[in-house]
């Protein structure tokens, strides 16, 4: 069975960080993208990062550019998101999905397997 197990969330400060992981299982990471997903309140899902099966290539919003870093552990089935200089505006419940590739990140409706999402609050 596929299965995706986030962990990591919790309150912050702004300005702090936190480190996200996504423990895969069911299905191998050279096969699979991880792309990592947020939702705020009222707002729709919307894609934030991701890391290629093929080659390990990343991918990420401009929003979170420069301040995330998505990396993965293969032996471990597991893909990190490393998040500093967090903002208010990164409030969110935090998921994981699934994909052939990192190609469809803007669509998160395509992407066929979550995890049951970590809560993500930054405080100002």
């Amino acid at each position: 069975q596929v299965q995706l197990v986030e962990s990591g969330g919790g309150l912050v400060q702004a300005g702090g960080s936190l480190r996200l992981s996504c423990t895969a299982s069911g299905f191998t990471l050279d096969h699979h993208a991880i792309g990592w997903f947020r939702q705020a309140p009222g707002k729709q899902r919307e894609g934030v990062s991701c890391i290629s099966a093929t080659d390990g290539s990343t991918f990420y919003v401009d929003s979170v550019k420069d301040r995330f870093i998505v990396s993965k552990d293969d032996d471990d089935r597991t893909v990190y998101l490393q998040m500093n200089n967090l903002k208010p505006e990164d409030t969110a419940v935090y998921y994981c999905g699934t994909d052939l590739s990192c190609l469809r990140l803007g669509d998160p409706s395509d992407w066929s397997y979550w995890g049951q999402g970590t809560q993500v609050t930054v405080s100002s």
